[in-house]
């Protein structure tokens, strides 16, 4: 059943210690957007979704990496505005199973009108070999559309688009597939800003069936075991060499030495330099902030900063995670999921290379002990202009009720409804149906996938289905949906950053890949406007360090944004970065 959620009624809820600065829009902004009905349909199976199956292989041994799939994520390979969809299918083990064979990979067509077409033996898809974990895409070689990267249980694979609707594997010449190690999360992004997507690959733990190790909950029946007990892998970052392969500089660029046991990986630019920077989420080990240096090289400051640790000074159980504004600071601040018992994580920047830990005063900690959290992303939900933070939950033991009180398998989700000021509500239990449905979640992804301006979610379960939840949020506010095409820099203008102006208010969102967990959302940036009827003016930090500013635009609508043909102003970027050197 719908309810009603009143925006009054959620702001006293979400009450806080801390104070922020007030937000002051205009009168427009506010008149209409006093009460919204926030509500989500399952989709799935009249999308065409319901014939997907993730599989683990699992034959009653309880093999380490069958607890941690799979990705998923929102596409246009087609290139004909329709987001389509990337399902990792997983795997199973060679003589343990009466399948021979299942697929790693998923691709469905977006047919434009509410369902889709599994087209992944027509792409040149359906005869992959490989355990898959995770997906990744972005259009690597700039030939005008998207290619797939799949993380896998042994090496990854790179899949060109021909730009015909097929692929073809070409991950020796490219030179991307790795050593024959389990890894996770990957994502493309640009990060020497020359125009070409390097890529960065998280590595988890050293795992071979031969190395499996018996774990137990109860000290009778094995169990999955956690990663304290193996050898972290650090990850791998491959630099871009222009034409079409690339170069691994994983220790040139300083990701190596690293803990490894990475499980989630975020791109963001925090200290506003023009570099873009990475957030990377560690299992059981210190989550690392890896600050571009802006010649190449990276630094991780994630000890000095304050978001390695919990507030006890403890490494947590890093899996998805996010970054964004969510608040009238103007400060990033990233969000992380942990184990049941573990806060999810939160802090936001207050310059100076640190940041503080907010898990407990946004009010986002204390809902989310109980749950285990991996895919994790920010996105407006009812588009009053300010990010919400979507969590997908459930845990890695399937016997974990015989053994914990209130600690359950399948957990339902999270959806926390920002006030504005950066305090959250979890209203998904106010407002039940798919979002009290309880999961055994991992990846999860957004994107608008019917174009009618709502931002949509995108959930696969560990050894079960794909979830497909079509956003009716009824009352919404108006929206402007920004794409970016990139001249001197990348064609998708990845590794960018858009400020939309809403009644003297700023907006801002980055085009990226990566984050949440295992998975990617769409580039497209969605910037909810409240009750504005026009947005005055759209901003754009291009990765090549360009500023630009275009408009105004009406709302409600997608605008396709040019590199070169806006309105130049000041480039930020260089004088940052010298500032910040002295």
């Amino acid at each position: 059943m719908r309810k009603r959620i009143g925006y009054g009624l959620l702001a006293l809820l979400a009450i806080g210690c801390e104070q922020a600065r007030p937000v002051q829009p205009a009168d427009e902004t506010t008149a209409s957007m006093t009460a919204v009905q926030i509500a989500f349909t399952d989709v799935t199976e009249t999308a065409g979704l319901h014939i997907f199956r993730h599989e683990t292989g699992a034959f009653g041994q309880k093999w380490f990496p069958e607890s941690m799939g799979s990705g998923c994520g929102f596409v246009d390979y087609n290139g004909d505005g329709w987001l389509d969809i990337v399902l990792v299918g997983g795997g199973v083990w060679p003589g343990h199973s009466d399948k021979d064979w299942v697929r790693p990979l998923w691709l469905f067509r977006n047919n434009g009108d509410g369902t889709f077409t599994d087209v992944t033996d027509e792409a040149g898809l359906g005869q992959l070999t490989a355990y898959g974990i995770g997906i990744t895409a972005a259009d690597y070689d700039n030939d005008g559309d998207e290619d797939l990267y799949l993380t896998t249980l042994w090496k990854n694979i790179l899949l060109r688009n021909n730009g015909d609707g097929t692929f073809t594997d070409v991950t020796d010449e490219a030179g991307v597939a790795g050593d024959s190690v389990w890894s996770s999360s990957a994502l493309f992004f640009d990060a020497d800003r020359d125009g070409d997507l390097d890529l960065f690959v998280g590595n988890y733990v050293y795992w071979t069936p031969e190395t499996d190790l018996w774990c137990s909950l109860d000290e009778k029946t094995k169990g999955y075991c956690t990663p304290e007990a193996y050898t972290g892998i650090p990850p791998y970052f491959f630099r871009n060499n222009g034409d079409g392969t690339f170069t691994d500089e994983s220790e040139k660029a300083g990701f190596v030495p690293a803990p490894g046991k990475t499980l989630g990986v975020a791109e963001t630019d925090y200290n506003r330099d023009g570099c873009p920077d990475l957030y990377v989420a560690n299992d059981t080990q210190p989550d690392q902030l890896y600050r571009n240096n802006c010649d190449g090289t990276f630094t991780d400051i994630g000890l000095t900063s304050g978001v390695a640790y919990d507030e006890n000074g403890k490494a947590r159980a890093g899996m998805g995670l996010d970054a964004g504004v969510v608040d009238t600071t103007g400060q990033v601040s990233l969000f992380v999921g942990n184990f049941s018992k573990e806060m999810i994580g939160v802090y936001r920047y207050i310059g100076n290379d640190l940041f503080i830990d907010r898990a407990a005063v946004s009010k986002v900690g204390r809902q989310s002990l109980q749950t285990l959290t991996f895919g994790l992303f920010l996105f407006d939900v009812d588009l009053d202009g300010d990010l919400d933070l979507f969590a997908a939950n459930g845990h890695v033991q399937d016997e974990i009720e015989r053994v914990q009180d209130g600690i359950t398998y399948a957990q339902p989700p999270h959806l926390f409804l920002n006030d504005g000021n950066g305090f959250f509500t979890d209203i998904a239990p106010v407002i039940g149906g798919v979002l009290a449905q309880p999961l055994v979640a991992r990846g999860a992804a957004y994107g608008d996938f019917n174009r009618d301006g709502l931002v949509d979610i995108l959930v696969v379960e560990n050894h079960g289905p794909a979830h497909l939840w079509r956003n009716d949020t009824k009352g919404a506010g108006h929206y402007l949906r920004v794409q970016l095409v990139g001249t001197k820099s990348h064609p998708q203008g990845i590794s960018s950053q858009v400020v939309v102006w809403v009644a003297g208010r700023p907006l801002e969102q980055r085009v990226r890949t990566g984050g949440s967990y295992l998975a990617v959302s769409e580039k497209t940036l969605t910037f909810g406007l409240g009750a504005a009827a026009r947005v005055e003016a759209v901003e754009v930090t291009w990765a090549s360090g360009l500023r630009e500013r275009f408009g105004p635009f009406a709302a409600d609508q997608e605008v396709r944004l040019v590199e070169g043909t806006g309105q130049p102003v000041e480039t930020l970027a260089q004088a940052a970065y010298e500032a910040r050197q002295k």
